[in-house]
């Protein structure tokens, strides 16, 4: 049967449609709409017009809380948006308006701006002028009479009649009846359709991986090698020069600052500033508008696939950090543009007996209901699109531990992680957690499930307290570094289990870590209250910058330091974008608004800072060539062979005998050696091939003066080769010891030996 709505003279066909899949799903000949929402009393799906002009179809097939329709006439290209009609009851947590035209939760490209119109919000925003909306600040600072409440029982025609007659009663400006449309984004139906051509993952396991977190913008937007017309987007990121760099470095996985479409916030664009690292998500299956090169709507899609393509092409898999914990609406003085006005109860946690306000585990304002079915489709299908469709190959979950609140604990067999350990597409990829959130008991390093992996935070803040010269760090240091078992092995997870970091996109870059002793957040406007105040960094004895050839010399060893430790740990390392040429923020270690040179990278360092490139360079290819730096499996401390007293792994003092239990206490202990035996390790590589390798004495001295090493007895080598020296720029110098010889490491260094005999 064929129903019609009109646009001027022409009728639009109308059929049933299906109710799955959700969102629009364009077959070749017309499109497919669908739309869950429990609370709904009707919907309209309104397709816009170029010129701006809105043509409303009701949806007239629901089933199972999903309305829907087909549309034979509609193709790629055609903006559109929802109305939902339903209760205005906030203190039932229902908010729908149908003034407002509502994005897609399942679109997968949106078109045009935001532009901060009153019309976006459900109330009266000039009467709480004190709130900014979107804000997020306390949960608790409501004003009950803001709340407008619309007769549950009124027919949705004549809902939607007495909402516009409000709008025009100028008694009650800013309330709900303010039509958004014009003020708001639209959602766009996609060509799916794209030619991916021989294209195949990468697939390097966590052991063989080094991942290097990324910036799509913060990448290319000064590179001069990259045309102009790139910089910024998705094509800029797959241009040669930067792939180039990125295989040439050692790097098989880029790590991707969110691409989910995401908003700015009001207040930052007021201030002049933008929501740069894009943790403000709305579009969980669209790769953000504003990285396309391209204009015209849509095109962003064709754009992620072809730098996808260009990645895998050279070996390089691509994650993307994903931000399911909220979304862009905020609290309760937030927007309403898409889920808010959907079914708000369905998508949000709601505070218990307050079902006027938010949950907030993020910070944000709100928290995404991931106790509810279809919330959790709707992460589930997000994941699933961006692996089948898109060909990403992993994820990197912000602030993880709130989808794993059941209630108010955190649960880590929560209905997310069973779901995703039973999915057989999603349960393959990389799956990395942030394993924190701001809640309460949301602290969770190394209690995820046995298919996560986790950045490990105890791992950043025990390399940095080492190289510092914080005191009792040395046992801590010795189990971070040979892969933190005491975190993953319980679990049955091996080494890759950890991902290691010493630096990521929240805090000081490498070089000002070592530059700066506090922040330096000035320019975000927040009278330097915003950003970690607790960083475990060391100037160096002068904040910032200096001339002093002493101090600027110790900065090196100390950059290089942490570089070296990062690389040759067990593990999996993650390196943040341009340390590995010296990328300053000035002492900003809270750049999220920060769209600007001082945010992006300054490409000329590669340049600067030759030397500190060629070193991280140095030590990926030393990690990459041997596999006793990159274990499948944790360090026993036995002895490989019957009857051979060499152990996998051996801790030395520095007059290279075996540490006792004592020594771990002693008065060195910001100096140690340790013994990495690389002859037959005892578990088999890809092919099912037994490891053999070279076998490594690191000895690391954080001590302020110069240290007296002596290598082991001939039980361990009977000669050493300095491979890594990070008391020299490059990384790079000869030298030949024999066993039981001495060796001097600088003060604050780190020397790196092979066996050759």
């Amino acid at each position: 049967m064929e129903a019609s709505e009109s646009t001027g003279n022409t009728p639009i066909p109308v059929w049933p449609g299906s109710a799955y899949p959700l969102g629009a799903t364009y077959d070749g000949a017309g499109t497919n709409f669908s739309l869950f929402s429990e609370v709904a009393e009707a919907v309209d799906l309104c397709l816009i017009a170029k010129d701006g002009t809105e043509t409303r179809v009701r949806l007239d097939e629901v089933d199972g809380y999903v309305w829907h329709a087909y549309l034979p006439t509609v193709v790629p290209g055609q903006r559109y948006g929802y109305r939902i009609h339903g209760p205005w009851n906030p203190s039932a947590g229902h908010r729908c308006d149908p003034s407002k035209l509502l994005l897609d939760p399942y679109g997968k490209a949106f078109d045009g701006e935001f532009d901060g119109d009153r019309s976006l919000f459900s109330y009266d925003i000039d009467a709480s002028a004190e709130d900014a909306p979107g804000d997020s600040g306390d949960e608790e600072s409501g004003d009950d009479a803001l709340i407008v409440d619309t007769d549950d029982d009124i027919e949705a025609e004549d809902a939607e009649d007495a909402l516009a007659a409000e709008a025009e009663d100028d008694s009650a400006p800013g309330l709900p009846g303010h039509d958004s449309l014009g003020h708001t984004m639209t959602t766009v139906v996609i060509n799916p359709f794209f030619d991916w051509a021989a294209d195949r993952a990468p697939k390097h396991p966590y052991h063989d991986t080094v991942i290097y977190e990324a910036h799509v913008k913060g990448m290319t937007a000064t590179h001069p090698g990259v045309p102009e017309e790139l910089r910024g987007t998705y094509a800029g990121l797959a241009h040669p020069v930067i792939i180039d760099h990125l295989v040439d470095l050692g790097v098989t996985a880029i790590e991707l600052m969110p691409v989910h479409q995401f908003m700015h916030d009001q207040t930052l664009l007021d201030k002049g500033l933008r929501n740069y690292w894009g943790y403000n998500t709305f579009g969980f299956l669209a790769p953000h508008t504003g990285y396309s090169s391209a204009e015209k709507p849509g095109a962003a899609v064709s754009e992620f696939k072809a730098m996808v393509r260009s990645f895998h092409e050279a070996g390089i898999e691509v994650i993307l950090d994903v931000v399911y914990n909220h979304t862009a609406e905020g609290n309760h003085l937030g927007p309403t543009i898409s889920f808010r006005g959907i079914d708000n109860a369905a998508y949000y946690r709601l505070v218990d007996g307050d079902a006027e306000h938010y949950m907030d585990y993020t910070g944000t304002g709100n928290s995404l209901n991931a106790r509810h079915p279809h919330t959790l489709q709707l992460i589930m299908d997000s994941l699933r699109y961006w692996v089948t469709e898109m060909h990403v190959d992993g994820f990197r979950f912000d602030l993880a531990s709130t989808l794993a609140r059941e209630l108010h604990d955190v649960d880590r067999l929560s209905a997310f992680f069973d779901l995703v350990q039973q999915d057989p597409i999603v349960s393959q990829v990389k799956l990395i957690a942030e394993p924190w959130d701001i809640g309460e008991g949301g602290y969770q390093v190394g209690n995820f499930p046995g298919l996560w992996t986790e950045w490990n935070g105890k791992y950043r803040d025990t390399v940095r307290d080492y190289w510092r010269g914080e005191p009792a760090t040395l046992g801590e240091f010795a189990s971070r570094l040979t892969g933190s078992s005491d975190l993953y092995e319980a679990t049955g997870r091996r080494p890759g289990a950890s991902i290691n970091f010493v630096i990521a996109h929240d805090g000081f870059t490498l070089h000002d870590l070592v530059s700066y002793n506090e922040k330096h957040n000035e320019a975000n406007g927040e009278d330097n209250n915003d950003g970690e105040s607790h960083n475990r960094s060391w100037n160096c004895g002068v904040e910032g910058l200096t001339d002093d050839p002493e101090i600027l010399d110790l900065r090196g060893r100390q950059s290089r330091n942490i570089l070296a430790t990062l690389l040759l740990s067990q593990g999996t390392p993650m390196l943040a974008h341009g340390d590995e040429m010296g990328r300053t923020q000035q002492g900003n270690n809270n750049v999220y608004c920060q769209d600007s040179e001082l945010s992006w990278m300054d490409w000329s360092l590669a340049d600067t800072n030759a030397d500190l490139v060629e070193f991280t360079k140095r030590v990926i290819a030393l990690r990459m060539k041997n596999p006793v730096f990159r274990r499948r499996r944790f360090f026993e401390g036995t002895p490989i062979r019957s009857g051979d007293q060499t152990r996998d792994i051996a801790w030395l003092t520095p007059s290279g005998e075996e540490m006792t239990p004592e020594d771990w206490d002693s008065g060195f202990g910001k100096s140690l050696a340790v013994f990495l035996n690389g002859e037959g390790i005892p578990e088999p590589n890809h092919r099912g091939e037994r490891v053999v390798g070279d076998s490594f004495l690191l000895c690391f001295n954080a001590h302020d003066e110069e240290i007296e090493f002596s290598t082991p007895n001939s039980d361990y080598a009977d000669e050493w080769a300095v491979v890594l020296d990070t008391a020299v720029p490059t990384g790079a110098k000869d030298a030949v010891i024999k066993a039981g010889n001495s060796l001097q490491v600088e003060a604050r260094s780190l020397v790196v030996l092979r066996r050759t005999a």
